[in-house]
């Protein structure tokens, strides 16, 4: 996981911060992908390298690239994402519990700037995270 989490830290370094992402090119059906769950404001499928037993991606449809880039006006937007992870998460049967993350700049690892919630569980998760 160690060598996992520094290949992570590499791609946020040299992650392109503007322009179409992977994430971009999955909504519009360029990149085929198997969403878990989706409705008019978001989707959510499986990470392709997850970090625990289960651990699946929430992203807005609406192109937000960071944490950086929110405002007021994407306050609900946000508080549905989580709602939307929550239901993911019953859907899985995490119910023993998860973590949402989300990473935001270089420094926070983020890889992909199209704003997205890390959901992580099926397993004790350490603290603390970083």
């Amino acid at each position: 996981p160690l060598g996992k989490m520094a290949d992570e830290v590499q791609k946020a370094q040299e992650s392109p911060q503007k322009g179409d992402t992977v994430f971009g090119k999955m909504l519009k059906g360029d990149i085929p992908v198997n969403f878990i769950y989706q409705d008019e404001q978001c989707v959510a499928f499986h990470d392709i390298s997850p970090q625990a037993p289960t651990h699946f991606l929430v992203i807005p449809r609406k192109p937000i690239p960071s944490m950086m880039e929110v405002t007021a006006e994407d306050a609900a937007l946000l508080g549905h994402l989580v709602y939307a992870a929550k239901k993911v998460a019953e859907d899985l049967k995490l119910d023993k519990g998860y973590r949402i993350v989300i990473n935001n700049g270089p420094d926070g690892a983020q890889a992909v700037y199209h704003l997205h919630l890390h959901v992580m569980g099926g397993r004790q998760l350490g603290w603390p995270p970083g």
